[in-house]
């Protein structure tokens, strides 16, 4: 293993570990009294630039959303340009995720009537260069011209050179009839995890960490759908419309997870698979909140998940788990920033997170 070719992967991407914000760090932050105390502990941190580069146009959480998202955008970037040749193909199909979820703002902008300013500061990008650029995807300028189309119909078709049409065409009959956005976001979705496992296959030989993460996330996904159909009042049917496969968790198992009447026993048949998801009760009973189970699960998936990929340093789960601490870092400061926002209590936002205990 002296010679593996993700020696110095791990040697550079160890000497950015420092950039990422310490645990002891979200004390401040949970205790900050608003936004503007947020932004001034950020300034002392890699966000400080960010922050420093568009305080002039943003201000409160825009400014800290666009901060965020930059940093999330460059560390992708330095991930990606680690990755030996031979595992660029999955990292640069795992980075595809930030186009999606590009795509799927744009979609739901266009869906509620929102302006495009607003919306194009909600984007995953780093100035110029957009997360799924170092993946050979879409530019930030193609993004903006996908906002300014003029109807939905029109994204949809402006997206096929890019591969993500065939997904959303077959589905604008029935939007257009029920403007429902929820089974396009699902089929973009399904497109992605089905390319992202197919691209996983056993090449090198580690590819198998990888399909594990791939395959705990989709489950995640799943164990949500199934607590915010039964939020819902969601038949069963519609629930396995919108389930995705390629995970551990089967379709064959959910109507019998889903044959509870409540949400609590939803989480009662599903806890065997998911043994933290019941922290999330008291949260819901509260507040019928279902953001307590999602945070039990991220954590949950999150500790294992790092404690596999950190195993095996020499492979390409060494450039997943850095940029797994960088997506975990970003959800929490969002949490964070969201909480403040609307004013969350400062014990409820410390519930949510995630770093904190890894």
């Amino acid at each position: 293993m002296a010679g593996s070719p993700y020696a110095s992967a791990l040697g550079r991407l160890k000497s950015h570990l420092p950039s990422i914000l310490p645990k002891e760090s979200y004390g401040p932050l949970v205790a900050a009294k608003d936004l503007v105390e947020v932004t001034k502990l950020l300034e002392t941190t890699p966000y400080g630039p960010e922050i420093a580069q568009s305080a002039a146009s943003y201000h409160g959480a825009p400014l800290l959303e666009l901060a965020v998202n930059r940093v999330l955008v460059l560390r992708n970037r330095l991930a990606y340009e680690s990755t030996p040749f031979a595992g660029r193909a999955l990292v640069g199909a795992y980075l595809r995720r930030w186009d999606l979820q590009n795509i799927g703002i744009i979609l739901a902008a266009k869906a509620q009537g929102r302006p495009i300013g607003e919306t194009e500061t909600a984007l995953v990008s780093a100035r110029d260069i957009p997360a799924g650029l170092v993946a050979g995807t879409m530019t930030l300028d193609d993004l903006r011209l996908l906002l300014q189309q003029p109807t939905l119909d029109a994204v949809a078709q402006g997206l096929v050179k890019f591969g993500y049409g065939g997904a959303l065409l077959p589905r604008m009959e029935a939007y257009n009839r029920t403007h429902d956005i929820f089974p396009l976001l699902a089929a973009l979705d399904r497109f992605y995890y089905e390319d992202l496992l197919s691209s996983a296959r056993f090449y090198q030989g580690d590819e198998w960490v990888v399909r594990l993460l791939i395959q705990s996330e989709i489950d995640v996904r799943n164990a949500l759908l199934l607590l915010k159909g039964k939020d819902a009042g969601l038949a069963v049917e519609t629930v396995l419309e919108r389930f995705i496969d390629g995970g551990t968790f089967l379709r064959a198992s959910v109507a019998e997870a889903y044959g509870g009447r409540t949400v609590g026993e939803v989480v009662a048949a599903l806890e065997p698979r998911f043994p933290a998801l019941p922290e999330g009760d008291e949260l819901y009973k509260t507040g019928r909140s279902l953001a307590g189970y999602e945070a039990a699960l991220v954590r949950e998936r999150a500790v294992r998940e790092l404690k596999r990929l950190r195993a095996y340093p020499l492979s390409v789960g060494v450039v997943f788990a850095f940029l797994l601490l960088a997506e975990f870092e970003r959800g929490d400061l969002r949490r964070l920033v969201y909480g403040k926002l609307y004013l969350v209590a400062p014990a409820d936002i410390q519930r949510e997170l995630v770093v904190p205990r890894l």
